[in-house]
C-alpha cells in the first residue's frame, strides 16, 4: 500500500512538472513551433483551462488518497510520532491547497475566460491567475518534501 501511495505521489509530481515546464510552454508559445497567427493568447488559456480541470480530478483524488493513506499511517503505528504527524499534516495541507487550486482558482478562471476575452486581461484575473501559479508551486514543493520524508521514516524504522 505504501509503494502505491508514493507511485502515485510521484507520478503526481511528475504531471505536474510536464503541465508546468513542457505542456504550457507549447500551448501559450505556439508560433515558437509552427509560427504566427496560430493562437491568440485567449485561445491557448481556454486549451489550458481544459487541461487543468482534466488535471483538477487526478489532482483532488490522489492527494485525497494520500491524505487517508497518512491518517491510515499515523493512528497505526505510533513510532516516530512527530515525524507522522508532521506527514499527516503536510497530507492534509496538500489536499486542501488542492481543492482551493480546483474549486477557487480554476474556477474563477474559467468564470473570467466565459465572460470574454477583455475578462482576462482585467488586474483582477492577472492577480488571480498569479496567485494559483504561486499555490501550485506550493503544492507541488510539499508533494516533494512529503515523497523524501517517507524515505527518511523507511530508513529509520
Amino acid at each position: 500500500m505504501k509503494a502505491i501511495n508514493l507511485f502515485l505521489l510521484a507520478a503526481l509530481v511528475g504531471i505536474e512538472l510536464i503541465l508546468g515546464i513542457v505542456v504550457a510552454r507549447v500551448i501559450f508559445y505556439p508560433q515558437n513551433l509552427i509560427g504566427e497567427g496560430v493562437l491568440s493568447l485567449f485561445q491557448s488559456g481556454l486549451m489550458m483551462s481544459q487541461i487543468f480541470i482534466q488535471f483538477g480530478y487526478v489532482l483532488i483524488v490522489i492527494s485525497l488518497i494520500n491524505f487517508l493513506f497518512e491518517l491510515y499511517s499515523y493512528f497505526k503505528d505510533e513510532a516516530k510520532f512527530q515525524l507522522r504527524f508532521s506527514k499527516l499534516a503536510l497530507s492534509l495541507l496538500i489536499f486542501i491547497l488542492s481543492l482551493f487550486f480546483v474549486f477557487y482558482f480554476t474556477a474563477f478562471i474559467i468564470q473570467a475566460q466565459a465572460l470574454g476575452e477583455s475578462a482576462t486581461q482585467s488586474d483582477e484575473f492577472k492577480s488571480m491567475h498569479a496567485a494559483s501559479e504561486v499555490v501550485m508551486k506550493i503544492i507541488l514543493i510539499m508533494q516533494v518534501f512529503l515523497y523524501f520524508l517517507s524515505f527518511k521514516i523507511a530508513k529509520k524504522v
